[in-house]
């Protein structure tokens, strides 16, 4: 699976340019990160790939095929989306709501396969012990755990996630990324996933897409050759030391810089 954005640009009037000439190809199996500071497009990039957003211009390809050619029901078949956070107050049980994933393949009829299938993936992320508890009654951390297995429980080649462990502990944003990372490999899946930690996006993805004002790429790659010193000076205004763990990047933060616009005053820094 094969995902090709292309010279994407997208705003919501006149002056309000929120991506601007984005270009990436991302490739699976495996686990892509978004990374870059607030406000620079990467959730807006996620909802241009999976069709709730249009672009103004440019396009968006998924193993050669626009999206805009693709039907609703097509694309769900293709592509899942698990939101940074769920408006969901109602009352439906766990178990009930993990399985919404599945109507895009079967329908709103349950199967027994259906049934075993969101057991497996409960049990996957850790909260086969929530079956019957009401969805209104968790935490904001389990919620953010069903929101997820619901994604997965869609089964789509592609699987894009807005900051799935913003809401998590510590234990369970380890837990999560781990998971993630096997899923991409075990099930042949490209997963694309939102990050603010720049730790666990080196350690855990395969590659790092790093955006930065004014909505652009500013560079793609592998951990090692994305996550240095001079990426966060000048994406994020703040100094620091790049520590290596069996050839991981770790970032070790120091202090804001003076500035934290050089990014604006040197844009032959941003990726072409």
């Amino acid at each position: 699976m094969r995902i090709d954005i292309e010279r994407l640009c997208f705003g919501y009037g006149r002056g309000s340019e929120i991506l601007h000439d984005v270009s990436l190809s991302l490739e699976g199996p495996g686990l892509v990160c978004i990374v870059g500071p607030n406000g620079v497009g990467k959730s807006t990039l996620i909802k241009c790939i999976n069709g709730v957003l249009t672009p103004t211009s440019g396009r968006v390809s998924i193993d050669g095929t626009d999206v805009r050619d693709l039907g609703r029901k097509e694309l769900a078949l293709k592509v899942g989306y698990v939101p940074p956070k769920t408006e969901e107050l109602f009352a439906m049980p766990v178990m009930d709501t993990v399985m919404i994933g599945r109507h895009n393949l079967q329908g709103w009829r349950n199967t027994e396969e259906d049934v075993a299938r969101v057991a497996s993936i409960m049990k996957l992320m850790d909260i086969d012990d929530l079956a019957m508890r009401p969805f209104n009654r968790l935490s904001s951390g389990q919620h953010q755990r069903v929101s997820i297995a619901r994604g997965l429980a869609q089964e789509t080649p592609v699987l894009l996630l807005d900051e799935p462990t913003s809401n998590l502990d510590v234990k369970h944003q380890i837990y999560v990324a781990e998971m993630l990372r096997g899923v991409a490999d075990v099930m042949d899946k490209l997963i694309v996933m939102i990050s603010h930690d720049l730790n666990i996006a080196a350690k855990y993805a395969d590659d790092i897409a790093v955006m930065c004002e004014p909505g652009r790429v500013y560079a793609h790659g592998k951990p090692s050759d994305v996550i240095t010193r001079e990426m966060v000076r000048e994406v994020y205004g703040v100094d620091c030391t790049i520590e290596s763990h069996g050839g991981i990047p770790h970032v070790v933060l120091g202090s804001v810089l003076p500035s934290s616009n050089s990014i604006l005053r040197n844009p032959t820094r941003v990726q072409q």
